[in-house]
């Protein structure tokens, strides 16, 4: 099994959500964070004095998903999440050791 983290614009969540929902992934946990990287955030003025904002807001999304579906998923976000743009995001994938349902007690990729 592997954890998918994707690190997407806001504007592109509902478009994520409805293509994984398409590909049979309906588990997903979801998070507003802010962040920087290449982007670096841009400079305002208000009220006369410049200021600069370098935590820009973005979304988390992470999924659980067997091994094999790995590939497909990933190819999946980037097609949907991509603009092409700097900030459009990342995509960290990871082992996941075990996972178990809470309500049944399944392990593995049962639980998923």
């Amino acid at each position: 099994m592997k954890k998918i983290e994707a690190i997407i614009r806001p504007e592109k969540l509902e478009a994520v959500k409805d293509s994984l929902g398409k590909f049979g992934i309906h588990g997903m946990t979801v998070y507003q964070v802010m962040g920087c990287g290449t982007q670096r955030g841009w400079t305002e003025v208000y009220r006369g004095r410049e200021y600069s904002i370098n935590l820009l807001p973005k979304v988390k999304v992470e999924i659980a998903v067997p091994d094999h579906q790995v590939e497909e998923v990933v190819k999946l976000i980037l097609e949907v999440a991509r603009t092409g743009e700097i900030g459009d995001g990342k995509i960290f994938v990871s082992n996941l050791e075990d996972a178990v349902r809470v309500r049944t007690g399944e392990r593995g990729e049962g639980a998923l």
